[in-house]
């Protein structure tokens, strides 16, 4: 049996929330279009303009989860958090 990561999922669903912005449209059809197995290899192919505006996104969004208590989202967005720099 193997164990699903979330950890994508929850970036992209996060994402959904700005998909107004240009770059956030091209982060999620990077992600859509390449497939990543784990977050690290997602991480790996940003690039800085990328990673700046994910940080961002990550912080409002990672404020906002921490705010109502859902832990696994928590957990979760901050392991893409981490990578970024």
């Amino acid at each position: 049996m193997s164990v699903v990561d979330h950890t994508l999922d929850y970036l992209r669903e996060s994402l959904s929330n700005y998909m107004e912005n240009e770059m956030c449209q091209e982060i999620v059809n990077k992600m859509e279009a390449k497939r990543y197995a784990n977050e690290d290899q997602f991480v790996k192919d940003l690039d800085e303009e990328e990673m700046t505006y994910l940080n961002d996104v990550l912080e409002n969004e990672l404020n906002y989860a921490k705010g109502v208590q859902h832990d696994s989202r928590v957990k979760e967005l901050t392991e893409v958090y981490e990578l970024l720099f």
